[in-house]
């Protein structure tokens, strides 16, 4: 709701009609570049306008699932976490896929193969990892993580029918933040977006990590053509945005804000010191928890994972 009623911001998709009309109508894996704040809500503003935000998931970070309403919201949505340790994280992981293989509705996976968000400081580890390993060295990508991928198309065979390439960039070169929606600044995103049939991918492992590279390489020369030309190849779509959110935004402020509104009323009214500050407790409490969701998208406030992970064998 904040992106598309309160900031307005604008996404335009740039792919060809046929891949269109698959939309919501197929079991796919979603690859996203991750080198913004708000890319997963322009990524949810997408399966909402083709029908899929509720059975959109993503092979998401473990710390996620400690966030306010998020992390307890996805936990129940059936969202596979790991702790970025493959050691660890393979039997959770492939149970969590497993779970997925015969899911009744039209399903998104996402997944973030670089594992991390974009740094200058990850990036310059990520390469010195890729020239060690004979790699072409990308510009505007780290290096992909190919186990998380292989892992998910090798479980999600015979559900999951293709592979949608998202590569997303904003207007005018703008860095855009969460806390730049909450103020209500508008934002212009592109995404281009290709897809790959699942039997074009290699059903040997070391030759889909392979073809996962390729990918990143072409994702690399396509944002190399988008800051140049300020566009995507192919066709234009601005799919409109539907009133679902804002609705429901209105529902339950309307069923949560009036009742709280009387509540504030009877405290300040009733006089009562202990009564008052155990108010501006809870409000402060509330306050610091959305902080944190806010400050969990922040770039500069990411881990440190990439910064020395990336020199260790996947």
């Amino acid at each position: 709701m904040l992106l598309e009623w309160w900031s307005c911001t604008e996404c335009t998709l740039f792919t060809d009609q046929a891949t269109v009309d698959r939309f919501g109508k197929e079991h796919v894996v979603i690859i996203l570049n991750h080198n913004f704040e708000i890319d997963f809500l322009c990524g949810w503003t997408m399966c909402e306008r083709f029908g899929v935000l509720g059975s959109s998931k993503v092979l998401a970070k473990r710390e996620l699932l400690y966030v306010p309403l998020i992390g307890w919201t996805w936990y129940f949505l059936e969202i596979v976490f790991c702790k970025r340790k493959w050691e660890e994280d393979r039997n959770t992981v492939i149970e969590g896929l497993e779970r997925l293989s015969d899911y009744p509705e039209y399903m998104w996976f996402l997944l973030y193969c670089e594992g991390t968000r974009f740094t200058e400081k990850k990036h310059r580890v990520s390469m010195e990892v890729a020239i060690s390993k004979g790699l072409p060295v990308l510009k505007y990508h780290l290096l992909p993580r190919t186990k998380g991928f292989t892992t998910a198309v090798q479980c999600l065979r015979g559900t999951v029918t293709a592979v949608y390439d998202v590569t997303l960039n904003f207007r005018g070169n703008k860095n855009p933040s969460l806390l730049g929606i909450l103020y209500g600044k508008k934002y212009e995103a592109d995404m281009c977006v290709r897809r790959f049939p699942l039997e074009d991918i290699p059903l040997d492992e070391k030759e889909a990590a392979q073809w996962l590279h390729k990918l990143y390489q072409e994702k690399d020369a396509l944002q190399e053509m988008y800051n140049q030309k300020g566009v995507f190849p192919g066709q234009q779509f601005k799919p409109r945005r539907r009133p679902w959110t804002l609705l429901n935004f209105v529902c339950w402020a309307t069923v949560l804000l009036s009742p709280l509104f009387s509540c504030v009323l009877g405290v300040f009214a009733s006089g009562s010191p202990l009564l008052i500050l155990t108010f501006l407790g809870f409000v402060g409490a509330a306050s610091f928890g959305v902080r944190r969701l806010i400050g969990v998208t922040e770039i500069e406030k990411g881990s440190s994972y990439g910064n020395q992970e990336f020199k260790k064998k996947e």
